[in-house]
This record gives C-alpha cells, sequence and structure tokens, in this order.
C-alpha cells in the first residue's frame, strides 16, 4: 500500500468516526497495511464504509466442531469430531458490496488462484448485470475504485 493511499484511508477513518463520536476529544486512526489477504479485506471493507456505502465480509468456510470429552477409568478420551458445511453459496466472494446502487462482488488473492467454483460464481454474477473484481492489494483496489466511480 503506498503511502498515499495509507493517508486516504486514514483520514477517511478520522472523518468517520469524528462523525460518528462528536464528543470524543482524541480519535487515532488504525495503522492500515494489506500484507495479508484478511489485512486487505479490512482495508476494503472499511474504505467503502467510511465512504458511505454498504460493505460486508462474506464467510462460506464450514465450521469444525469438535467431539465431546468422555471419561474413561481415569483417563479423558475426545470424541471424533464433525465438519458442518457452510450454507452460503459456493465460490461466493469475500467481499459483497454496493456501491451507488449497484451490486459489486470483491474476490482478494494474495498468491493463490481463482477455484472453478469462483470463476462460476463470477460468471453467474456478471451474467446477472452485477461487477465482479479481484485485488491482490489495496492500491489496484483504489486505481478500480476511482475509475468506478467517475462512470456512476
Amino acid at each position: 500500500m503506498n503511502k498515499e493511499n495509507k493517508q486516504l484511508l486514514k483520514a477517511l477513518e478520522i472523518n468517520y468516526l469524528t462523525l460518528k463520536h462528536p464528543t470524543m476529544p482524541y480519535i487515532t486512526a488504525s495503522d492500515w497495511n494489506d500484507n495479508s489477504a484478511n489485512a486487505l479485506t479490512k482495508c476494503i471493507i472499511h474504505f467503502l464504509t467510511y465512504s458511505g456505502f454498504q460493505a460486508e465480509r462474506i464467510n462460506t468456510m464450514g465450521v469444525y466442531r469438535e467431539g465431546k470429552k468422555i471419561q474413561v477409568g481415569e483417563n479423558t478420551r475426545q470424541l471424533k469430531g464433525t465438519y458442518t458445511p457452510s450454507t452460503g453459496t459456493k465460490g461466493s466472494a469475500d467481499i459483497s458490496a454496493t456501491i451507488r446502487g449497484r451490486s459489486v462482488k470483491i474476490e482478494v488473492k494474495q498468491k493463490d488462484k481463482q477455484s472453478e467454483v469462483q470463476k462460476q460464481y463470477q460468471q453467474s454474477i456478471e451474467k446477472a448485470g452485477g461487477v465482479y473484481v479481484i485485488f491482490r492489494n489495496f492500491d489496484d483496489f483504489i486505481i478500480w475504485y476511482d475509475d468506478f466511480i467517475s462512470c456512476l
């Protein structure tokens, strides 16, 4: 993330928090970075939220539930756990947003590639008239965002 974009995000955050908490005497900005998929996802979601749009993280991971612990004599034994699959759509993008009335799905990638299921999801979004984009860093997101906003 370049210095200008980091400063932009910090300025948006301070403005947002100042309006949200007008009686707060001292507000500091977070130390933003995009050095992991999780950090980049947070940057994008907060940037959109601070800019007055709606954005949310979509989690399509299932959950592993540990088995019960039982007492066998003097020993404790762990029973086999179970995996509960997600009820979300397979291949969903990491972020779902609405920007000026447009549905935007954002996939965040650091080192990995889109799976076939994600490619199928992208096709279904685009076929329905939505926007689907992939970002590997915050700077590329800002370039896309500026262009996208200027076209609306």
